[in-house]
């Protein structure tokens, strides 16, 4: 990748979204190969989508390979539409894709081609929304009506935007609460400025449903690049200078809620280089739903291994092949992605409804005894009998 020249910068901060938008407003109208990292589409998904769109897909990864049919998909800074119209496809029919961006080229690309494609596929499932992506509350089309109509002039006219704009976020919002299945993004979290990523990372967590995920790819960095390269501006545009460092970027989803963040994909030679950080990309996945009480029903879980022992996002200690206690909500979690293929469930004999359950603290990690799940009275004999074999050998 041919890097741009750094050149001094003063102490003023980075206009991140200035920048960001100039450098995505030129690269809808003329093709950037810098903005791209090389990926590997599935080509039956390209078919119908228009040259136009895929030489100004600026990503480094392939998200919608990770969507289901029928689900709910949104797409963060959707740009021309690429991702969007490869998830439409696989979600079929019966599922809907969000794509979110707020630069007004980009939304222009991606529309042009939205009735065609929805023509050759014989359905339309796509929806382009105004947006910022740390703010998926705020429908920018709708605010930007109001401002058409009641133009600010002064601070009193700022103080009632804002009033309308607040307004929009809870009676109309861009996405609802608990509303998406999973959300996919390609190499668009780096370029939100550092005071806005918290916000980021909690409007994911709120429009995602429970049980719902996130699969993000992206730029990282092996090091903390420094500040004054965080303050160029064809850097951090180029999805270089703000990309997160490898393992905080794990941890952001886990300080926002979210469990079983895991590496999907990760590049293994370096996009680019500067000053010696190197720069590649990876695709993570993260789950929410670990929210709710702790309830008892005798349910234990065993840890199939290989590792000897490990430790989930909520502190339960799991050895392998031990009959570990863990509450109902936990349990579920354990039988879903992505622990499921690890885990052998144990259910109680007798099931305990939710009236009997107790409330229960299995940080504790206690090692759970047959008999509380046989029950303590439980005092079968089933021996096996001359007809337990089968043609092909012995049980």
């Amino acid at each position: 990748m041919e890097l741009p020249v750094i050149e001094p910068n003063d102490s003023a901060s980075l206009n991140v979204e200035e920048a960001v938008r100039d450098r995505y407003g030129a690269a809808a109208q003329e093709a950037e190969l810098a903005l791209c990292c090389p990926v590997d589409y599935d080509p039956q998904y390209l078919k119908i989508i228009p040259e136009e769109i895929i030489e100004r897909d600026y990503g480094c990864g392939d998200p919608s390979k990770h969507v289901a049919a029928g689900e709910t998909v949104l797409d963060l800074g959707s740009g021309g539409g690429k991702i969007c119209y490869i998830a439409s496809q696989i979600v079929g029919a019966g599922g809907k894709v969000i794509g979110v961006d707020r630069n007004d080229e980009m939304l222009a690309l991606a529309r042009k081609y939205e009735s065609q494609i929805g023509e050759q596929l014989g359905y339309s499932n796509v929806d382009f929304r105004k947006g910022s992506i740390q703010d998926l509350a705020l429908d920018l089309e709708a605010f930007e009506e109001h401002l058409i109509s009641n133009p600010v002039g002064n601070s009193s006219d700022w103080l009632k935007a804002e009033s309308v704009a607040e307004k929009l976020r809870a009676t109309k919002p861009l996405v609802a609460d608990d509303s998406v299945d999973v959300i996919v993004s390609n190499c668009v979290l780096n370029l939100v400025s550092n005071e806005d990523r918290q916000q980021l990372f909690t409007e994911i967590f709120r429009v995602l449903k429970r049980g719902g995920r996130a699969v993000i790819s992206d730029i990282v960095s092996d090091e903390q690049v420094p500040e004054h390269l965080q303050k160029d501006a064809s850097l951090w545009s180029g999805c270089i200078s703000g990309a997160f460092v490898e393992d905080e970027f794990l941890a952001a989803f886990e300080q926002a809620g979210f469990y079983g963040v895991e590496i999907l994909s990760r590049q293994d030679d370096a996009w680019a280089v500067v000053e010696g950080i190197e720069f590649r990309s990876v695709t993570i996945r993260a789950y929410k739903g670990k929210e709710g009480p702790c309830k008892d029903h005798k349910q234990a879980v065993i840890y199939n291994g290989p590792w000897k022992q490990v430790i989930d996002d909520d502190g339960h200690v799991l050895n392998r092949g031990v009959r570990t206690a863990v509450c109902a909500k936990t349990f579920e979690i354990y039988n879903r992605e992505p622990y499921a293929a690890q885990i052998t469930p144990i259910e109680p004999h007798k099931a305990v409804s939710d009236e009997d359950a107790t409330e229960y603290d299995c940080r504790g990690n206690a090692v759970r005894h047959p008999r509380e799940t046989k029950g303590q009275a439980y005092d079968a004999t089933n021996l096996p009998g001359d007809d337990c074999c089968d043609t092909d050998g012995c049980c």
